[in-house]
């Protein structure tokens, strides 16, 4: 093995592998919980895109947060239940639904912001920001790399 890959294997899998990703939804989750705000981290980033444009495509939403089409439906169906979102019939394209918030999913924006911006702070601190830095570009050069 060349000296350029002499590293922790089992330590790059693991965080490769989405040990910290799921380490800090756990934490998110814990958080929200805890904060009497009934999503999870995978409803929090379909949140994320709503908020930033209501009004999109379950498609739209797949390509924003990586998700594949039976995972969004059933995450799509599970926030319907919590009357968070509403699917409303595409007027130029009636095989198509528009995903849109509702008064409740937009009425919990601002404190679940704040809950995951505390989770992040949390998760990064002691962390200075030149290694962040070069963590996030790592990061995405090994997605970069990998990806389809």
């Amino acid at each position: 093995m060349s000296e350029q890959f002499r590293v922790d294997l089992q330590l790059v899998f693991a965080i490769l592998n989405g040990k910290v990703s799921m380490a800090i939804n756990r934490k998110l989750s814990r958080n929200f919980r805890q904060e009497g705000i009934d999503i999870s981290p995978e409803q929090w980033t379909i949140l994320l895109s709503l908020w930033e444009k209501d009004g999109v495509t379950q498609q739209e939403l797949c390509n924003a947060t990586f998700k594949d089409k039976p995972s969004m439906t059933r995450l799509i169906d599970n926030m319907e239940r919590q009357h968070l979102v509403v699917r409303i019939s595409d007027k130029n394209d009636r095989r198509s639904n528009l995903i849109h918030l509702t008064k409740t999913g937009r009425e919990l924006e601002n404190k679940a912001f704040k809950i995951a911006n505390e989770t992040l702070e949390q998760a990064l601190h002691g962390i200075d920001m030149d290694d962040l830095k070069i963590g996030q570009e790592v990061l995405r050069k090994v997605f970069l790399n990998t990806k389809d």
